[in-house]
């Protein structure tokens, strides 16, 4: 059985923590692992790491790649980039076209489909259903995994079981939108209604006949890897669910016996981590009085509280969210409001992940910015040059290797380097650890479009940057 990772998602929902640039599939919450890395680890044991394919999309490659190198240095070569950003239908498509060329997949063989971003425990009573449905998928059928709600939920759409067709194995027979609270109540109490978990299991050759049918743009693209990458953009912009799930008839559905969440909003962050004897969830430094059921989440400023209750409070280093229990649903929509105001919180945030490592924006004012930059051991950017600001380097742990020019030069702890405004330069590390150190940028414009590429161990363009440094 081969195993597809979905990591490509852009989720807002659980902003400010959450951006476009560093999305949840990224995030840990108070643990040494995030949401991908567990997920992979959900599989160490139960297959060969050589079956598992991540899919990502160009801009989280990078991040991808970290990741994966911090826990399972070998995965580096199973990560297959979209050629641009669609939905899971042409991302599924992609996948089975590149596993059926580049590692001889069998029409015969399973597949599972996952997300990057779910919280499953324990993992052992779901790799016992992902088992139970292998068997079921080789009978010709899709199966889907769903979670037995406890509890009125309006953030996930909802799968009505039918008749049993094995133990612990049903039909399915409708398919249900989020509901309103009203119909969740109705669902919970009607016990033939699960979440669902958006994690299938099928037979390639199932697929294929299936996606013929109800699908067949997408299918004619998938018979060749080639082609199906050179017209990706052409796909249409369809989840799985409504290409061909919600469409096929021949689509069963497995309960979970295990706790399950997408960590989809705040009160889900709330619901899964470890509460004081107050009923709080408090990671970083907090200092709480009379405060009870509230989740509070910080960075490296003290957070303290007097009389709260049911309270989200989410702060980060350029922004602080404060919201109701039982609202946060809602931070979708005080999202797409701070985009309608252009501003950059929704997308970024102070610090920047980079194929070589991460910047953190310490300040910024008029003709200046100051960076913490970490370049990983072995790293380099690009050979580059700016029009419009010099930059200084104060070297804080580890050895620089600095090109200025023609000159090439070591720059160690407590050391310092300028480089001229307009003069060709390249920072790497050369060493075994982490490079620190701080830059103070100088200059008429400090924005990172300033930016002439000429080489670059990346692949990124060598035209003034405008996305990524």
């Amino acid at each position: 059985m081969k195993i597809i990772i979905l990591a490509g998602g852009s989720g807002t929902r659980l902003w400010p923590y959450s951006r476009n640039c560093f999305p949840k599939q990224f995030l840990h919450f108070g643990d040494q692992r995030s949401l991908l890395q567990k997920t992979i680890e959900r599989f160490n044991g139960y297959c060969p790491l050589s079956d598992l394919l991540i899919v990502t999309n160009q801009a989280y490659f990078h991040l991808v790649k970290s990741q994966v190198r911090e826990i399972a240095p070998e995965l580096e070569k199973q990560i297959l980039v979209e050629p641009e950003r669609r939905n899971t239908a042409p991302a599924i498509a992609l996948a089975i076209a590149y596993l059926q060329k580049e590692k001889g997949m069998s029409p015969e063989e399973s597949v599972l489909v996952c997300s990057s971003d779910h919280l499953i425990s324990p993992p052992e009573k779901f790799l016992e259903a992902v088992t139970k449905g292998e068997s079921s998928a080789k009978k010709g059928v899709h199966v889907i995994f769903g979670v037995r709600p406890h509890k009125p939920e309006t953030g996930y759409g909802y799968i009505k079981t039918g008749r049993s067709v094995s133990e612990e194995t049903f039909q399915v027979e409708e398919f249900v939108e989020k509901p309103n609270l009203e119909l969740a109540q109705k669902y919970l109490l009607d016990g033939h209604y699960l979440w669902n978990s958006g994690i299938f299991l099928f037979q390639v050759k199932t697929l294929l006949e299936e996606m013929q049918d109800y699908s067949p743009v997408i299918f004619e693209k998938m018979q060749n890897y080639d082609q199906c990458l050179a017209g990706f953009a052409e796909l249409p912009d369809i989840s799985i669910d409504y290409a061909l799930m919600e469409k096929s008839k021949k689509t069963v559905v497995i309960p979970l016996e295990t706790t399950w969440s997408d960590v989809g909003s705040w009160d889900s962050v709330y619901e899964l981590l470890e509460k004081d004897e107050n009923q709080n969830v408090k990671i970083g430094n907090i200092l709480d009085i009379d405060t009870q059921n509230c989740l509070i989440m910080g960075g490296k400023r003290l957070i303290s509280t007097i009389g709260l209750n049911d309270l989200l409070v989410i702060e980060t280093e350029d922004a602080l969210f404060i919201g109701k229990k039982g609202e946060s649903q809602r931070v979708k929509n005080l999202v797409e409001e701070l985009k309608k105001r252009n501003a950059k919180e929704p997308f970024e945030n102070l610090t920047s992940h980079r194929p070589w490592g991460k910047f953190t924006v310490l300040e910024e004012g008029n003709r200046y910015k100051i960076k913490r930059i970490v370049v990983d051991p072995g790293e380099r950017l690009s050979l580059q040059m700016h029009y419009h600001r010099s930059e200084h380097w104060v070297v804080v742990k580890g050895t620089a290797k600095v090109t200025i020019g023609e000159k090439e030069l070591l720059v160690h702890e407590n050391e310092s380097v300028f480089v001229p405004k307009s003069e060709v330069h390249r920072l790497e590390n050369p060493g075994k650890i982490a490079l620190e150190l701080i830059e103070v940028q100088v200059g008429e414009y400090v924005g990172e479009e300033d930016i002439v590429r000429f080489e670059d161990i990346y692949g990124r363009h060598h035209e003034i940057a405008n996305k990524i440094m």
